[in-house]
């Protein structure tokens, strides 16, 4: 029990430590900026390095990182000019989701800082997509899959990748209901009717009501324009 406790204490200790490094860090930013080529200094650029230097502490080292990130990410926004920049963005987020490959809001508002263009964001789209299928490595969760959905169709306009992806997330585990019928509409809506009435006919099995009804009356009006 003894030990127990010591190794409890230690563990509070170190994390202690961290936040307070963390918290110490963002008020020194605050009150004594650095030039941009010592900022750079600041972070590893391996996720495998910092994974080892990380020890037993992955998740807490995540933390820091990920606030790293969301402070770098918001005084590059603030600047007043922006060209270059954002260059740190997607080594923070390959950082923090490497110590910690669970860490969804880092994967999720991630990509949305890389997916954004500028100046609201770095305006990397394939850097998004990277980091999202990243996650998917990890663990199929439908969120990230119709994440990657709304990437190629509000940054890409590609409506038939948009409903690949919304079509993925929506067979992965708790899936929304709703995300049957956006995949089948973006998919009609993008030219690909005939795959659009296969997708209607498979939701037009399923048990809500709604959904039914929904696809019963899309599919009358593609198999009417299919037949013109």
């Amino acid at each position: 029990m003894k030990c127990s406790a010591r190794v409890v204490a230690t563990l509070v200790g170190v994390a202690a430590g961290v936040g307070l490094a963390a918290a110490t860090l963002s008020v020194r930013d605050r009150w004594y900026p650095r030039d941009p080529s010592g900022e750079r200094l600041l972070y590893l650029t391996s996720g495998r390095v910092a994974d080892r230097l990380a020890l037993s502490f992955d998740a807490v080292m995540a933390d820091v990182y990920w606030i790293r990130t969301v402070q770098y990410y918001a005084s590059e926004r603030r600047a007043l000019h922006f060209g270059g920049r954002y260059d740190l963005l997607e080594p923070l987020l390959d950082l923090t989701t490497t110590l910690d490959p669970h860490f969804s809001v880092a994967y999720r508002f991630g990509a949305v800082f890389l997916s954004e263009p500028q100046p609201d964001g770095a305006g990397r789209r394939d850097l998004a997509i990277a980091l999202l299928e990243k996650g998917l490595r990890v663990e199929p969760r439908w969120q990230y899959a119709q994440d990657l959905g709304f990437v190629h169709y509000w940054h890409e306009q590609d409506l038939l990748a948009a409903a690949r992806e919304f079509n993925r997330a929506a067979k992965m585990p708790g899936a929304p209901a709703w995300l049957g019928p956006l995949a089948a509409n973006t998919l009609a809506k993008g030219g690909g009717r005939e795959g659009a009435i296969v997708l209607f006919r498979e939701l037009a099995k399923s048990e809500e009501r709604w959904i039914r009804e929904l696809a019963e009356r899309r599919l009358d009006e593609l198999e009417h324009e299919v037949s013109r």
